[in-house]
């Protein structure tokens, strides 16, 4: 039986584009379908697969969502969540777009649609485990797979706002899908993000001191910085939420969770500190 066509798909159809041929998309049974053919099912969970090619991709497994999912649930990120989602109401217009690349879950997509009630939302992700939450994060929002390093599946201009949330980052696709007058929002770990847990464990990925002279030299090409917010914030933890906050980063990659679960790390809890930078197309 052919998935039903998710309803927050109908309003961002002429936004999308086939990645192969770059033609319009439009609802065929249980897909999207470009004029010559290229076809793209919807998945029964409701995001569209938009990847193509066989390179491969990396992205959130499952164990990561499972424990990103359970995070989150905690609200122990909501500050910063709540943070993002006025600062993007701020700049968005009434009834706009926004699209989420990188998107992971949902999560903050969903927070910037509730924030926003007239505003549309679409989530781009590499991982199909990742999508199959954040096609249910809210009602306005669809979700799509795709490769973010390659051209985005989206007409040129088509965007009011794009996030990037712990997030790869594409600068001259953001640029070619973003109106003249849209904003680009980048939120990425302060040096102090988690430093309680990474003096813990040594295994853990670093924040590279130099990580916004390389943010600066990627964007500032295409886009000019217009505001930066630093949130920042301590939160208690529970071992299990700490282990859950580990397992959902990249840092998941190089620990044994069983071994993370059995440290009795941080009785006291952590730091939450990223920066929020919203930038203007040049």
């Amino acid at each position: 039986m052919p998935a039903v066509f998710p309803a927050a798909l109908m309003p961002l159809l002429d936004s999308l584009r086939c990645p192969t041929c770059s033609a319009g998309l439009r609802p065929a049974p249980g897909a999207l379908r470009c004029p010559r053919g290229h076809t793209f099912n919807i998945a029964r969970q409701g995001y569209v697969s938009l990847l193509t090619g066989t390179r491969a991709i990396s992205g959130d497994d499952a164990a990561m969502v499972q424990a990103r999912n359970q995070f989150l649930a905690t609200g122990k990120y909501e500050p910063l969540s709540r943070a993002l989602a006025r600062l993007t109401a701020d700049v968005l217009p009434a009834r706009g777009t926004v699209v989420d690349v990188g998107c992971g879950t949902g999560y903050y997509l969903a927070d910037v649609l509730d924030q926003s009630p007239s505003a549309r939302g679409l989530g781009l992700d590499a991982s199909v485990r990742a999508l199959r939450s954040a096609a249910r994060s809210h009602e306005r929002a669809a979700a799509a797979s795709c490769d973010i390093f390659r051209l985005f599946p989206l007409v040129d201009q088509t965007a009011d706002v794009v996030l990037n949330v712990f997030a790869p980052r594409n600068p001259s696709e953001f640029h070619r899908v973003l109106r003249g007058s849209g904003h680009l929002i980048v939120v990425r770990p302060h040096h102090q993000h988690m430093a309680e847990l990474r003096s813990q464990v040594p295994e853990m990925v670093s924040i590279d001191p130099r990580k916004e002279q390389r943010l600066d030299r990627a964007l500032g090409p295409f886009f000019e910085a217009v505001d930066t917010r630093h949130v920042e914030y301590t939160t208690a933890l529970t071992r299990q939420e700490t282990t859950h906050l580990v397992g959902m980063t990249p840092s998941a990659r190089h620990l044994d969770h069983r071994d993370l679960h059995h440290r009795g790390l941080l009785r006291d809890g952590i730091t939450v500190s990223v920066l929020i930078t919203t930038y203007r197309p040049r």
